[in-house]
């Protein structure tokens, strides 16, 4: 038991001085940059599957 309240005291340690945390700015340019690629990321896998689901109708009319 010993051992884990010394991991505890160390973790707690390490996350609150040894860890640089990134600022509150840093932090919302990376989320809005995150859903903007998730957005672009989406929209391309939609375009893709639109024209392939087409492509495949127009074969099976032949």
């Amino acid at each position: 038991m010993r051992k884990f309240i010394n991991y505890l005291k160390e973790s707690y340690t390490e996350l609150t001085k040894k860890v640089s945390w990134p600022t509150w700015e840093k932090l919302q340019s990376s989320a809005i940059l995150v859903m903007v690629a998730t957005v672009v990321f989406a929209v391309v896998i939609f375009a893709m599957d639109f024209a392939f689901r087409h492509l495949m109708s127009f074969i099976y009319t032949l």
